[in-house]
């Protein structure tokens, strides 16, 4: 039986996000569904759970894919607990004890990352049947994860102080230091975004050590660092998005600054490099200096590229992750076929094109949904 408090949050936010993500839900069900024979239905999706269980590549897409809707999941509902009507829950939730807490938010995020687990489980039954064990044993562990991360993630952004008047440890620490204009997001994320930065690099520290696990026959490869690059870039999607709402919150003065356009978009270098810190020291580590530094240059030109489209559609999350969810799957098909030094290029012109051709359009300001 449900506690109480499962069936507030369930109310309160279950309801609001499949009313809100209805059209996204059925074409995704066209796809998987409507798009082949009736006939030949149950035969095909068997093949291709099958497929997903048995092919680390293609695991380590339908991965990021849920990832994605992971993310989706975190911006909806921290989007609902900061509305102004919502804001009752910082009070009536933290008055539970955490593990009751924990548990009602689990089961939320079961609930509405339903779609992926009932997909996942359904994959893990075939599997098993065809006398598979490893890919099933991974599916549930990496879906299990997901949603227990997504519990803490909310249960802890609930329990924070609506009160921001105190200063975090770090700003007080460096009140008397000279910023940059760079720094400025880097010292937001270590003031208010801490969370989500170590859940960031929780994920990036499980891409580096699947993908790599995956392919241990072949983790020399260039290929297997770029598709772990190439999934790191958009696990850090969700702080992306947060840097450029960040801009337009916060330093929306800057575009009156006497700042070429070229000085902005190479001051973002320097703001990915701080929050890509942890994963340049694997690299400097596990190869050669020349090629650790291309691979990072080719990570930052990735993140820039998922940067610049944000000047292009506004802070509008649903399509900036249906863009970045179709340029993982062109780009990993690109480094599949050793493209890497050419995508850099690639990635580096179309990010400063699209950054230059719009970083003075005004295009408003997209608040997250509160129905």
């Amino acid at each position: 039986m449900r506690s109480p408090l499962s069936n507030i949050l369930l109310k309160i936010f279950s309801n609001a996000f499949y009313r809100a993500h209805a059209g996204m839900l059925l074409f995704a069900a066209f796809v998987l569904f409507g798009m082949v024979e009736p006939s030949q239905l149950l035969g095909y999706h068997i093949t291709l759970m099958l497929a997903f269980i048995s092919t680390p590549l293609m695991m380590l897409a339908v991965f990021a894919v849920w990832l994605l809707y992971t993310f989706k999941c975190w911006h909806f509902v921290a989007g609902q607990v900061f509305a102004l009507h919502q804001q009752f829950l910082f009070y009536s939730i933290s008055s539970y004890q955490k593990t009751k807490q924990f548990v009602a938010w689990f089961i939320l995020q079961a609930a509405i990352a339903l779609p992926v687990l009932a997909y996942a489980f359904i994959a893990v039954g075939v599997g098993l049947k065809h006398g598979f064990y490893f890919g099933p044993l991974v599916i549930l562990v990496y879906c299990v994860l997901l949603v227990a991360i997504s519990a803490w993630f909310y249960m802890r952004m609930i329990n924070q102080l609506i009160d921001g008047s105190s200063q975090s440890i770090i700003l007080k620490l460096t009140k008397s230091w000279k910023k940059p204009y760079f720094s400025l997001y880097i010292y937001y994320v270590f003031d208010k975004l801490k969370l989500k930065y170590v859940i960031t690099k929780g994920i990036s520290y499980l891409i580096i050590t699947g993908v790599f696990l995956m392919f241990a026959d072949v983790s020399h490869d260039l290929r297997v660092a770029g598709i772990a690059l190439l999934a790191i870039a958009v696990s850090h999607s969700v702080l992306i998005f947060d840097e450029r709402q960040f801009e337009e919150t916060f330093l929306i003065f800057s575009r009156t600054l006497p700042y070429s356009r070229l000085q902005l978009f190479l001051s973002f270098w320097g703001v990915y490099f701080a929050l890509l810190l942890p994963e340049a020291i694997w690299l400097f580590v596990r190869f050669s200096p020349l090629m650790a530094g291309g691979l990072l240059i080719f990570a930052l030109s990735l993140i820039l590229l998922f940067h610049s489209l944000l000047y292009r559609f506004g802070l509008n999350m649903e399509k900036y992750m249906t863009w970045v969810l179709g340029l993982f799957i062109v780009l990993f098909w690109v480094v599949m076929f050793r493209q890497i030094w050419a995508l850099v290029c690639m990635n580096l012109m179309a990010a400063y094109g699209v950054f230059y051709l719009n970083y003075y359009k005004n295009l408003p300001y997209v608040p997250p949904a509160e129905d």
